[in-house]
């Protein structure tokens, strides 16, 4: 399909694989898709900066690109930036189209729904969109298309509104008359508001005139104070809505002085914020900021899960709303007939934008993907999903790779390592749910295809090995799904989330005494050489070892996506786990574990933890899973004692002994095994080594633990 990406400050039309539809998600065949003149160009501006421009404009990302730097060394640093630089960005969030499928879960909708989407990286410019649910509206009969892919800026216009809390009669200023600022008008004036517009642009103040407005002023030429305090009899506004967007902070500095006593200003545009007490605090003004559509944005649980707000609680959701505004439009109560400047095909998408920058500067423009023909519904269902970026040989005794999940793991550590690594992987197929993320990391590190679909590789016969790389919950899934295409499987910790799944994989292999593929997960400290000297010399012992493990995990907000699905404990304790086991080479006896119980709502119990592991062999390890701990404080720490002896290794930077003669290592970044793991594996996929890099049963038995756990 065809997709508007943002690189270097220019919009072109990419061929990128179409999405696939996934739980909780409709699949939508793009029709039109609207542009925002003021959102969508600035985002093309940024991409054209230099790097030096773009680190003064956001030191925040500097000192996440320093602290990476500390973390992960120059190379691993310099591949993750020059990757996200050349990925490029995705653009739009409002379309309208048709629904050609529907995910598990989603109710409410049926195949062939006229529908209106909306949100950032997702209701992009592409001729097909994956959309959850509560970001899906359906379009009223009669209403077209054209106008119902303006329904985002609907829904933000609209929420501005409620913001300002106005009551009939009462006076408002728009300060801004874009399509904002315009639309904010006509709803204000279906209020029973009396408005007033500001701006720059005599013709959008014309149209700003037709549209509702009682009273016009340009502030290049008029004193809008002035012209607001005749107009209201000297109390000044009831209420501003700031629908510009610009760098100063001089317009929001007048839209204070034109406000009444006790006033109030709402920020639905950009501006500069640099704000004077003396305009606020006499007037004991209110400043508040309307978040995009409405209640619900960036809520995860609204958004990506579906989970409606109760509507006698939350009367306007942004879906609400933006269901009203299609409303409103189909009513013809808001009209967008002056408004809608350009109409382009989506393949000149390009000209589009600079026409945005053009001496005209189109208040409104569309992107025309074609009419839907419901008699090609089928067609459309089965659009290609898969794109051919190179074809090269072959090689035979290379393990040829296919990548599942482009997420920043991956791509910033497995990649690398892998490109370190050519005489023995190929990295040949990169699936994603993002086909524009899948294509470009395709295209960064060298592999032939990228796609959305998943079936593609399993049933390529140039794949020998699947390396799942996505959110927890799916691993054992996919797992599972790779395994029985007969795919040899990496997967990144943990194995699985739930016990029915685990025994799902565990069947898989115990079903027959056939040659199975080789399963890995990326339980990587045993590979460190910090693991590895350490064993060196637990293996000469006489008697079992004590471990304690210190790790500091930091913390994470309740609503991050790791507390999900198994929690940190399965997803990262994991790793711990394994390397206890690694370093005792005995299987668990028994498992005791206790939590912290917080007094205040911010911490939780599931992720600080001491757990205490024996062994069959009589060794007992301590584990300190802790989210309570100071960040200046080294993440891992780990003591093995045995026989009058001592071993301390600190974040795998540092390593010494206590009457024992180790080789001691000290490395400015820390070295935990990931590169060192694909070597092993690749030994036993080549044949060198006959067996797996970590037995089933330690892969099964780690898995197992921390679920109980």
């Amino acid at each position: 399909m065809i997709q508007a990406i943002v690189k270097k400050g220019k919009v072109k039309g990419e061929k990128v694989p179409a999405p696939v539809v996934s739980k909780g998600r409709l699949l939508i065949k793009v029709v039109n898709s609207c542009i925002s003149a003021g959102t969508e160009i600035s985002k093309v501006e940024r991409t054209g900066k230099s790097l030096i421009k773009m680190a003064l404009d956001q030191p925040a990302e500097v000192k996440q690109v320093i602290n990476m730097l500390k973390e992960r060394g120059i190379s691993k640093t310099i591949s993750k930036v020059r990757g996200a630089l050349d990925t490029g960005k995705q653009s739009g969030y409002s379309i309208s189209g048709i629904v050609i499928d529907i995910g598990e879960g989603v109710k409410g909708f049926e195949i062939g729904d006229k529908v209106a989407a909306a949100g950032a990286d997702l209701a992009n410019h592409a001729e097909y969109v994956s959309i959850p649910e509560n970001l899906v509206m359906k379009i009223p009969d009669h209403l077209d298309f054209k106008k119902a892919s303006t329904v985002t800026l609907g829904g933000i216009a609209l929420q501005g509104v409620r913001r300002a809390e106005l009551n009939i009669g009462e006076y408002a200023v728009v300060v801004g008359v874009g399509i904002l600022g315009l639309l904010t008008v006509q709803m204000l004036r279906l209020s029973g508001i009396r408005v007033a517009a500001a701006d720059l642009d005599e013709s959008r103040l014309e149209l700003a005139k037709i549209y509702g407005a009682e009273l016009i002023i340009n502030t290049a030429k008029q004193n809008l104070v002035k012209e607001i305090e005749n107009w209201t009899n000297s109390y000044g506004s009831d209420a501003v809505i700031f629908t510009a967007a610009t760098k100063s902070s001089e317009a929001l500095s007048q839209s204070f002085k034109i406000c009444k006593k006790k006033g109030r200003v709402i920020l639905v545009g950009v501006s500069g914020m640099d704000i004077k007490r003396a305009d606020i605090y006499e007037k004991e003004l209110d400043f508040k900021i309307s978040t995009s559509y409405g209640p619900g944005r960036y809520d995860k649980g609204y958004e990506e899960k579906g989970h409606d707000y109760p509507y006698a609680y939350v009367r306007w959701t942004e879906k609400r709303n933006m269901s009203e505004y299609l409303r409103l439009l189909a009513n013809n109560e808001i009209k967008l007939d002056k408004m809608i400047n350009k109409i382009f095909p989506i393949e000149n998408v390009e000209e589009a934008f600079e026409a945005l920058n053009g001496p005209e500067k189109p208040i409104l423009t569309i992107l025309d993907y074609g009419d839907f023909e419901i008699s090609d519904l089928q067609k459309y269902r089965n659009h290609e999903r898969k794109v051919v970026i190179n074809i090269k040989p072959v090689s035979e005794n290379i393990i040829k790779i296919a990548l599942v999940g482009a997420g920043s793991f991956a791509a910033g550590t497995h990649l690398p390592n892998l490109q370190k690594l050519k005489d023995k992987y190929e990295l040949y197929a990169v699936v994603n749910r993002s086909g524009h993320k899948a294509k470009a990391v395709a295209e960064q590190f060298g592999a032939q295809i990228a796609t959305s679909n998943i079936d593609e590789v399993l049933n390529d016969k140039n794949v020998d090995m699947v390396l799942i790389s996505t959110r927890h919950e799916s691993h054992a899934a996919l797992t599972l799904k790779a395994l029985q295409n007969g795919k040899h499987v990496f997967v990144e910790k943990p194995l699985a989330t739930r016990l029915d799944d685990l025994k799902a994989i565990e069947d898989f292999y115990s079903q027959s005494k056939d040659e199975k593929p080789i399963l890995m997960v990326g339980f990587n400290r045993r590979f460190s050489r910090y693991a590895v000297e350490i064993k060196k010399h637990a293996d000469k012992r006489m008697n079992p070892l004590i471990i304690h493990y210190r790790m500091n995990a930091g913390y994470l907000p309740k609503d991050h996506w790791v507390h999900e699905h198994g929690g940190r404990i399965v997803g990262e304790a994991c790793h711990i786990v394994d390397l206890m086991t690694y370093l005792t080479q005995s299987e668990i006896e028994s498992i005791f574990a206790e939590q912290l119980t917080p007094q205040t709502e911010k911490f939780q119990s599931s992720d600080n933890k001491i757990i205490v592991l024996k062994y069959k062999d009589g060794s007992i390890a301590t584990i300190e899973y802790l989210a309570v701990g100071s960040k200046k404080l080294s993440k891992e720490y780990m003591e093995i004692h045995f026989d009058e002896k001592s071993i301390i290794m600190d974040d795998y930077k540092s390593l010494k002994g206590y009457d024992i003669n180790i080789k001691e290592i000290n490395t400015r970044i820390s070295e935990k095994g990931q590169f060192e793991e694909l070597v092993h594996l690749y030994d036993s996929l080549s044949g060198k080594n006959k067996s797996w890099p970590i037995d089933l049963w330690d892969i099964l038995q780690t898995t197992e633990v921390t679920l109980s756990i």
